[in-house]
């Protein structure tokens, strides 16, 4: 096992970990160097058990040995810095004491992913990664089948997505449409029933719309952006508009992460 215990975070070794809370830079150099970051030794061990090639590991000196089983079964190197170096390198208190840096692999193409899935959940420009990490534990831990995201969605990759969805990311299948103008036709080429989450007037109740669907039925459910919702061009694309209703009159709508996981179980109780 190649332990490699170092003290300054200018080390050019420790490039990847780099002020991980830069989000431009990160976009930079985590593009650039084809690679993700991963934190927490449970999310560390799922990007490993999903087939990702880790380049390093970074510990702290008190989890040195967090994961000796891991190191030990990769090439990649183990770097151990103490904590004051790990927070200088990071730019903040590295309280799981162990991050990775991992190889990406080439998004598969978007008929690829939908030839596999009855139930997709489609997202039109979400740029919280915090959101897009939520909407993608829920829709793993309630069977969906994939989630396509639009060109301008967040990068599900991006280090506080991968830590909120837990490493839903790395296992449950996923692309990038590369049209948002056309893209919606070609869901509904494939035969997806797109239904549109939106609190605007003439939508139906979610549930209501799913019990007119058949059993063998393709579903997608398109969610929006935080605070607009979806766009004009998506709303009149869909194949219905749905909403989940509200008990009280003065609350109109939930959150992204909220409707999403509510829409999600109610996919699966209609055993979609």
């Amino acid at each position: 096992m190649d332990v490699i215990k170092v003290s300054d975070p200018g080390d050019p070794r420790l490039a990847d970990y780099t002020r991980l809370r830069d989000v431009n830079l990160r976009r930079h150099l985590e593009v650039e160097h084809g690679l993700f970051m991963a934190e927490g030794d449970k999310v560390i061990r799922r990007a490993v058990a999903a087939g990702f090639s880790p380049r390093s590991f970074l510990l702290t000196e008190r989890r040195a040995e967090a994961l000796d089983d891991v190191v030990r079964a990769c090439d990649a190197p183990l770097y151990v810095v103490g904590e004051d170096t790990a927070r200088r390198l990071v730019g903040f208190d590295l309280h799981r004491g162990a991050l990775a840096a991992f190889h990406r692999r080439a998004l598969p193409p978007l008929d690829d992913v939908l030839a596999k899935a009855r139930t997709i959940v489609v997202l039109e420009d979400l740029v919280d990664h915090t959101n897009v990490g939520a909407v993608f534990r829920s829709a793993a831990g309630l069977g969906v089948d994939a989630i396509v995201l639009a060109p301008r969605c967040a990068d599900p990759l991006y280090r506080r997505a991968v830590k909120v969805s837990m490493g839903a990311v790395f296992t449950l299948p996923h692309t990038r449409m590369d049209d948002w103008y056309g893209g919606l036709d070609v869901l509904r080429e494939a035969g997806f029933h797109l239904l549109a989450l939106t609190p605007g007037e003439g939508s139906l109740p979610l549930a209501e719309a799913m019990a007119a669907l058949g059993p063998h039925d393709r579903v997608g459910l398109l969610l929006g952006t935080e605070g607009e919702g979806l766009s004009s061009r998506w709303l009149t694309g869909a194949t219905a508009r749905v909403h989940i209703p509200m008990a009280d009159r003065d609350v109109d709508s939930l959150n992204v992460t909220a409707a999403a996981a509510i829409a999600c179980y109610e996919l699966a109780r209609a055993g979609r």
